[in-house]
């Protein structure tokens, strides 16, 4: 699955569309920068409340295929910005991160340990 078939199926807003077409093989839910470095692997989506450029140095260090801004959480400009360089593709939801975990996991979306 790519980000963009993702973002055409779930509650998700494309911010930043560069990337849409990363291939989508797990996800992880996390707000704590250096659990996401230990934990999150290369081609999953991360959901978190981090909206700051900080988030995309992490994303690109992993490899994660997008960001999912959850709770209604909105990223900076220069997070924006950071992204669109990098190719990492920024959505946001309304959903929790547990809410949207559990959706994704529910419909069998994401394969891998996420």
């Amino acid at each position: 699955m790519t980000v963009k078939e993702l973002a055409k199926q779930y509650p998700l807003t494309v911010l930043s569309e560069e990337g849409l077409d990363n291939v989508v093989e797990g996800g992880y839910a996390g707000d704590l920068l250096s659990f996401v470095m230990a934990h999150a692997k290369e081609h999953m989506v991360w959901l978190t409340i981090q909206g700051h450029i900080n988030s995309v140095a992490v994303a690109s260090l992993v490899g994660v295929s997008a960001i999912i801004l959850t709770e209604k959480s909105m990223p900076t400009p220069d997070m924006l910005e950071k992204a669109k360089e990098n190719a990492i593709p920024i959505l946001t939801t309304p959903l929790t991160s547990f809410n949207l975990a559990y959706l994704l996991g529910r419909d069998g979306m994401l394969g891998g340990e996420g």
